[in-house]
């Protein structure tokens, strides 16, 4: 994105953009059957939540699958001939999904037990992906109303609740540090912790360690909030592919460790390899962050 972005996503004239406005009012209105659920929840409907385990023990509530209805059924609505790949309906056969050159990566309600515990660092995360890689995303806070979109290489945008409009964001992360002393802004899982990223974090040295739930981590360093996300540790491909776009629309990058970047439906499996996002778009984070890793 240029400093003379237009301020609304609807102004821009590129490809995509029409579609990043439709896409922008589907994740309001899953947004809006998740709090109809939460809503319930705390009102005293001890069955609203619907909570039980997926096959992996992570949780799943009738909030995530509203969610998915809502969002499934738009997009269909939407693009008739492009194929949805939700969190809630996954199980699509490789065969079936290794010819798709354009389809939609969708995380109904990315942060589950961040909504659970009530701290409202979970999204709703939409985002087209074409030839590996994702062109447009949206992630929507619905707890605080707050959204982010972008288009890949064009640009990207925040919403700072319901009603108000898009103003243009873009990364303010530094580089990789040469002065050891500078503290390094550090954004990572406030739920997802592990021992890795907790030895990286100790081989670093001095820094600001930014605790973020859900795909909100990728908007924080979009909107210069931090200097890199260091993710070592699971991750699905409905996780990071909307974040991700924005980031990509704000100048960051999303690396895998080899340096190569991040890409979407290139394997059988939809667990993402260990990754590094960050602000900064010239300098050598993959290698910076392998070393430490070791």
């Amino acid at each position: 994105m240029t400093g003379g972005a237009p301020q609304h996503p609807a102004a821009v004239d590129a490809p995509y953009a029409p579609s990043l406005e439709a896409v922008r009012g589907i994740a309001r209105a899953a947004g809006a059957a998740i709090i109809e659920v939460d809503r319930a929840h705390r009102a005293g409907d001890a069955g609203a939540l619907g909570l039980r385990a997926k096959g992996d023990a992570s949780p799943v509530t009738a909030a995530d699958l509203a969610a998915h209805r809502v969002i499934v059924d738009a997009l269909r609505r939407l693009t008739p001939d492009v194929p949805v790949l939700s969190e809630e309906a996954a199980d699509v056969a490789w065969a079936t999904r290794e010819v798709w050159r354009r389809f939609w990566l969708v995380d109904p309600l990315d942060g589950t037990r961040e909504f659970l515990s009530g701290n409202g660092e979970y999204t709703v995360n939409i985002a087209l992906v074409e030839h590996h890689a994702p062109r447009l995303g949206v992630v929507y806070a619905p707890a605080s109303g707050l959204e982010y979109s972008g288009i890949a290489g064009v640009g990207a945008w925040r919403a700072r609740g319901v009603g108000a409009g898009p103003e243009p964001i873009r990364v303010g992360g530094r580089g990789v540090p040469d002065a050891p002393g500078a503290p390094l802004r550090v954004v990572g899982s406030r739920s997802h912790r592990g021992d890795s990223l907790d030895a990286l974090l100790r081989r670093i040295g001095p820094h600001e360690f930014v605790p973020m739930g859900s795909s909100l981590k990728f908007c924080v360093l979009a909107e210069g909030g931090a200097d890199v996300y260091p993710r070592l540790g699971p991750t699905s491909e409905w996780d990071t592919a909307a974040g991700h776009a924005v980031l990509l629309g704000a100048g960051g990058r999303v690396l895998q460790l080899d340096g190569s970047p991040l890409g979407y439906n290139r394997k059988a499996g939809l667990l993402n390899p260990d990754f590094v996002a960050c602000g900064d778009a010239l300098s050598d984070w993959a290698a910076w962050v392998r070393e430490r890793a070791r």
